[in-house]
């Protein structure tokens, strides 16, 4: 619930600004796990994703590629890489990689989906830029390692979109290049305003 309200407010604060568009991070919920977790909890529980979309002006757009005034956005969603299962070693690490292997698959045809874009917009960075691992909290054998994609970054590597806007390794907001493309990730709180 705490990311549902936080979500719909931000969402509408920002209406007041612009039109919204939006992915999915590792937080909010399909309204498929919804469902489950409310059938869990056996609690009603409102979903996400249809509120969000029933707002004039707001649209989630994971794994499409959106049209803003003539810039092409693709909008790729939080995936589990199989390169984080390798490289962290949970404690599930069949069962994870299993998952992970299914979800880099979709990823990757997504991404092929795209073809070529103006801005990409992705939950994790790209692997080996903006990714590395440094918040005190989290596990000492993180510490120093790499979380992003490698499949993120082939795509940046062979597209070149101009703008590459991602998160999820909130110690590593900043601004790096890969060839042409500037990629920043904006951490917690942080925002770039660009001008087409």
């Amino acid at each position: 619930m705490e990311a549902y309200t936080s979500t719909m407010r931000l969402v509408r604060y920002l209406l007041r600004f612009a039109p919204v568009f939006t992915i999915f991070g590792n937080v909010e919920s399909s309204n498929y796990e919804t469902r489950k977790e409310s059938r869990k909890i056996g609690l009603p529980l409102p979903f996400l994703y249809n509120d969000l979309n029933s707002i004039d002006g707001v649209r989630v757009i994971n794994n499409v590629v959106a049209n803003f005034e003539g810039v092409r956005i693709g909008d790729l969603e939080y995936f589990v890489d199989t390169n984080w299962v390798r490289e962290f070693k949970p404690s599930d690490f069949r069962e994870k990689m299993a998952k992970a292997k299914k979800q880099t698959d979709k990823a990757k045809r997504v991404l092929r989906g795209f073809e070529s874009v103006d801005i990409l917009v992705c939950h994790q960075p790209p692997y080996n830029y903006l990714d590395k691992v440094t918040a005190k909290f989290a596990p000492k054998h993180w510490q120093g390692k790499h979380a992003g994609s490698p499949a993120i970054l082939r795509y940046i590597q062979s597209n070149q979109p101009r703008y590459v806007f991602c998160g999820h390794i909130h110690e590593g907001n900043g601004m790096s290049k890969i060839g042409k493309t500037e990629v920043y990730n904006l951490g917690v709180g942080e925002y770039k305003l660009i001008e087409l």
